[in-house]
């Protein structure tokens, strides 16, 4: 496994992160475990979760096998970095994530980030996180409330970072300035949808990201399955992927089935598999920390264990390019 900095951050973690939300969902306890021991053993060490992954019924419920994988003991808790979120409503009723049941049950007060957190380690099972991060932008909370509410913690020893996720280039600069003026150490890193065929995020994300120092952390990086062999599979079918979600809807596009046919046909003709292609394409990118792999299985942790140590040719890179082109840097993408 290869390691970098997690932004400005002295954190050393794995260029591949493991994305857990569907473990206790789409993957029972006992194969999540399996899952979490096959990737620390090849040397992952960056475990992302959030507080709302599990089911309507459960919220919770991933952090909780998360909690009981680190019981088991054996070094696990300090040979990873562990990071969740908060954000969302966690009244276990049934109700879907989004929908408020209850006032001050979400968002980013700094009542709610105080009761979320404490939620979260008793889940966990821990002490501490790693790495905090803010599901979402809370348009209705003040940064300064944000950052006294996260300096607490910090001073608790109950978090160590702050990082965003699906946060705009202006909100990753709003929150640093306010907690540059207010003596924070701010975010660190950023969780973002990012991949081939969904580059908007180098506009004006990435380039935040830069400025202020977060390692980006991909989010989806085979866009739903759409990039992990999509058309493949529906000639084979097979993959759940293909009939519903966003590879669906993008197949049902007669513009976007043609660039994915054209991804395909060229990853065939050089003998390459198109999942392990979009992974090693993110870590070519400039500022990328590692994207989220989620597996279901043992064998698609396999295959994205396979691209951290693929080479992408140059004129591979402009192929890929040319196919599903970015929008160009900014402000030059905004204007000229």
């Amino acid at each position: 496994m290869k390691f970098t900095q997690l932004g400005r951050t002295g954190v050393k973690v794995s260029r591949l992160v493991l994305g857990t939300m569907n473990f206790g969902s789409e993957a029972s306890e006992a194969d999540s475990h399996r899952m979490m021991d096959a990737a620390l053993d090849a040397g992952i060490n960056f475990f992302d979760t959030a507080d709302i992954y599990g089911v309507d019924e459960d919220k919770g419920l991933t952090e909780k096998v998360i909690g009981s994988w680190l019981a088991q003991g054996g070094g696990r808790r300090d040979k990873i970095v562990l990071a969740t979120k908060g954000y969302g409503n966690m009244t276990n009723d049934g109700t879907p994530w989004h929908q408020q049941s209850w006032p001050n049950h979400d968002h980013l007060s700094a009542l709610n980030i105080r009761r979320a957190v404490d939620a979260s380690l008793k889940r966990l099972g821990t002490d501490h996180i790693d790495l905090y991060q803010f599901h979402h932008v809370d348009r209705a909370t003040p940064f300064e409330e944000i950052w006294q509410a996260v300096d607490v913690l910090i001073r608790q020893g109950k978090i160590l970072y702050a990082g965003s996720s699906n946060f705009a280039g202006f909100h990753i600069a709003r929150a640093n300035e306010i907690a540059a003026r207010i003596g924070r150490v701010g975010l660190v890193s950023e969780q973002c949808l990012y991949n081939l065929a969904e580059r908007r995020a180098e506009m004006d994300v990435l380039p935040a990201a830069e400025e202020y120092g977060l390692g980006v952390v991909p989010w989806s990086p085979l866009h739903q399955g759409l990039l992990g062999g999509a058309l493949r599979k529906e000639r084979e079918n097979s993959g759940s992927r293909t009939k519903t979600g966003r590879s669906a809807a993008g197949l049902a596009d007669p513009a976007v089935r043609a660039r994915v046919q054209a991804y395909e046909d060229l990853l065939e003709k050089h003998g390459l598999e198109p999942g392990e292609v979009a992974l090693a394409w993110l870590l070519t990118r400039p500022g990328v920390t590692g994207p989220i792999v989620g597996p279901r299985t043992g064998e698609q942790l396999e295959s994205a264990l396979r691209a951290v140590e693929l080479e992408l040719s140059a004129e591979l890179l402009a192929s890929l390019d040319e196919i599903f082109p970015g929008p160009g840097p900014a402000p030059e993408a905004f204007a000229w």
